[in-house]
């Protein structure tokens, strides 16, 4: 008897927690998303991002962000976490370091063409640093989200390619 008292009061705490936790009609990774992309990205309106060197730009949504976001979680994060470069530490994922690449990979289309090709940072040579994303792994539109994504974070996100020299760790 107090078996039973006691197993049922471990499931109705358990399910108080789930409740808790797991908001019905969502999940907690995609609030926790939505929270990083409005708060973090200040992007709770379709933010513009340049897509060419001319400074041309395009109206990015926050779901378009938030898709950006997976496919860079799923496919860029172990290498790339919060936007430093573990396989080539010098050179991050800052705007700044975007921006000073040949041809610079601050805007859409140059973000786009490296992942599709991956050069060295001075556009010299093909690198083995960054996987080539050819279109049967993610389509013009998913890895036009995912550059617009980096942009993004590496443009308000203070703490994105941030390397470890610079924190006097």
């Amino acid at each position: 008897m107090i078996y039973r008292f006691f197993w049922r009061r471990c499931l109705s705490v358990l399910f108080a927690f789930l409740l808790w936790i797991l908001p019905l009609g969502q999940s907690a990774g995609a609030d926790e998303i939505n929270r990083y992309i409005r708060r973090d990205l200040q992007a709770s309106e379709p933010v513009s991002i340049a897509i060419d060197e001319s400074g041309k730009t395009r109206e990015f949504s926050p779901q378009s962000l938030e898709r950006g976001k997976q496919l860079f979680d799923e496919s860029c994060l172990f290498c790339h976490l919060r936007g430093a470069n573990v396989p080539f530490p010098p050179v991050s994922l800052s705007l700044k370091d975007l921006a000073g690449a040949t041809p610079p990979r601050d805007n859409i289309s140059g973000f786009v063409a490296y992942m599709r090709e991956p050069m060295t940072y001075d556009g010299g040579d093909y690198t083995p640093w960054c996987r080539q994303v050819p279109e049967s792994w993610m389509s013009p539109e998913q890895l036009e989200d995912l550059a617009a994504f980096v942009i993004r974070a590496a443009q308000k996100d203070q703490g994105w390619g941030v390397k470890a020299v610079e924190v006097n760790l």
